[in-house]
């Protein structure tokens, strides 16, 4: 009896430890991007029917995404259209679902202005959306008319495998490791062929996966006007930990742990350094990724700074978010007080012009393009 129990417990086992397995193959990323309309009468005027503009790039589910915003409608005169664009070059099949909402003052979304769906996006640059979305007679006779926010919440499934078609019943297929890989030959530096000078530190690296990561390191390293092999390659205005930090990026496409006991401002000071470096550096995603870290952690005595980078680097995304912060009229006086004023006056007065002309209210509209010439 005990032997043909341990046998029917074996095949018990065998039958249903795929099924527990099969459970984790598969996850789901899921954020939220918000879209903030200042002068919505203002971009009716300017953009007609089938013109849109766009939101800033945000990741989701490992991939790049936009919002194409039509004040006049997409083939849909009357109505605001509002589209979800993927935007990774070598997305296929990406599948989200994907929802629009305006919220109240509250922050909570009105009824009236929901709309989702759940679509497959084939490519870069294919777009799902809503040509309807809201009817200008609607908004206009609102409380949203001129200022308000369209949330965009996203959901992208991250399959690891298709176990219903492709998996077998005895194997689990890991996920990719090939970031750990590429991590582990950082440490070990087994065939590296090109040394950097930074400061008084010196870094080993490859040239293949620098040009494979970065079009101006492939320029540099694989081009024309390469380096010769063996000979240090000197890099100015670029502090050695951040030059680090943007290394260990590119072989495991991670930021690495910034340990800030001592100074709690560390973290944020080489975030803003790393944005300009991938920004030099044609590397996309950790410069967006630095613009998020530099969103969340907006303060009165950063904002100068923030404000100052995103005009100088074209962060749209990081600009947005200082005017939403400055919006408030004690972050905005600490501002004027704080020790980077002075500076981000005399480097970015364009971006302090711009800053004027969005906090000035609807009833002076006719002053905001006389500021902008000035």
């Amino acid at each position: 009896m005990g032997g043909k129990g341990e046998s029917a417990r074996h095949v018990w086992e065998m039958a249903e430890r795929p099924k527990v397995m099969s459970a984790i193959v598969a996850g789901e990323e899921t954020r939220t991007h918000v879209i903030k309309i200042d002068g919505y009468s203002r971009t009716k005027e300017l953009l007609e029917n089938g013109k849109s503009t766009a939101s800033i790039p945000f990741m989701v589910g490992d991939h790049i995404w936009i919002v194409k915003y039509y004040p006049n409608g997409n083939k849909a005169p009357g109505y605001i259209s509002v589209y979800l664009v993927l935007d990774s070059a070598d997305a296929k099949d990406v599948k989200a679902n994907f929802t629009f909402s305006v919220p109240d003052k509250g922050g909570e979304p009105v009824p009236s202005y929901i709309k989702g769906s759940e679509r497959i996006f084939p490519s870069k640059g294919s777009d799902w959306g809503f040509k309807g979305f809201i009817k200008h007679e609607d908004l206009e006779g609102s409380v949203h008319l001129d200022s308000f926010r369209i949330r965009c919440y996203v959901t992208v499934v991250k399959k690891i495998r298709n176990e219903e078609t492709k998996c077998n019943q005895f194997v689990l297929v890991p996920p990719s490791n090939l970031h750990q890989h590429l991590g582990d030959l950082l440490k070990s530096m087994d065939g590296a062929d090109v040394i950097f000078q930074v400061g008084g530190d010196t870094f080993l690296a490859h040239r293949s996966v620098l040009a494979a990561r970065s079009s101006v390191f492939k320029a540099q390293l694989l081009g024309a006007m390469k380096e010769k092999a063996g000979h240090p390659i000197k890099i100015c205005d670029v502090e050695a930990d951040v030059f680090k930090s943007l290394i260990h990026f590119i072989y495991t496409d991670s930021l690495p742990e910034v340990t800030t006991d001592k100074d709690p401002t560390r973290e944020d000071v080489i975030a803003s350094h790393l944005l300009v470096a991938a920004d030099r550096y044609n590397i996309e995603r950790l410069k967006i990724l630095c613009e998020d870290k530099l969103c969340n952690q907006i303060d009165s005595n950063m904002v100068t700074t923030s404000l100052a980078l995103a005009e100088q680097h074209s962060c749209h995304g990081l600009k947005e978010a200082c005017f939403e912060f400055l919006t408030t009229p004690s972050n905005l006086k600490d501002m004027i007080a704080s020790d980077g004023y002075g500076h981000l006056k005399s480097s970015c007065p364009s971006v302090l012009r711009e800053l004027v002309v969005r906090l000035l209210p609807v009833e002076l509209m006719a002053l905001k393009d006389i500021i902008m010439a000035i």
